[in-house]
């Protein structure tokens, strides 16, 4: 029957509930992004999404499922992309972490940062937010550490090397806030370049005792 399937270009049942749930995903961050949680009903979503309702609640019955989910999958495909576009960079191409703040800042001065911070402020004062919105910044965080070792080895047991991924976040998260009332690129862009000149600087302290090592 599968043979069959592909032959004949019909999708299988699998592959059009697959669809059909990142359809509902892509609109729920399009209504986060523009419209704010407040406003982000399911009915919109369904209605965005180009599905009935009852294909909506099939999928995700609450809303503050929908909403989570969205922004765990936009997390996961920026961080495939991330990857994907550090690989082109290059191992041992010069200017290699200054092209990782660049590919950080573009993403979260986007979309993806407007989509989490309307979760994050809701999870404040929302005690069905809370907990779902604190798990998937753990798994975020985690994913943003194990990332940052992976593509900078270095010492693990450096002070500087824990904290250097959730520094860069956190500076790139609070310049991307001042934008949304401020929007001075200029002046974005400069502290954007002091943070690349701050991470020259502190880098090869963290990966000087893994480098001598392996001499």
């Amino acid at each position: 029957m599968r043979t069959a399937a592909a032959g004949t270009g019909r999708r299988t049942q699998a592959e059009r509930s697959a669809t059909t749930r990142t359809q509902l995903l892509d609109a729920t961050l399009v209504c986060l992004e523009e419209l704010g949680y407040a406003r982000t009903t399911t009915t919109e979503i369904a209605r965005r999404a180009g599905v009935s309702r009852g294909a909506q609640l099939h999928h995700f019955p609450a809303r503050v499922e929908l909403v989570t989910q969205a922004v765990e999958h936009l997390f996961e495909r920026r961080h495939a992309e991330f990857l994907a576009a550090f690989e082109r960079i290059g191992a041992d191409s010069e200017g290699r972490l200054e092209a990782a703040i660049d590919l950080l800042w573009s993403m979260v001065k986007g979309p993806t940062f407007l989509a989490w911070l309307e979760l994050a402020v809701a999870a404040r004062t929302d005690p069905e937010l809370t907990e779902p919105v604190g798990e998937l910044t753990r798994r975020f965080v985690a994913t943003v550490d194990s990332t940052f070792q992976r593509l900078f080895p270095g010492d693990v047991h450096n002070p500087f090397f824990e904290a250097a991924p959730r520094f860069a976040f956190a500076l790139l998260d609070g310049l991307a806030l001042a934008r949304l009332h401020h929007r001075d690129d200029a002046a974005a862009e400069r502290v954007v370049d002091m943070l690349k000149r701050l991470a020259a600087l502190v880098m090869p302290l963290m990966t000087g005792a893994t480098r001598g090592a392996k001499r």
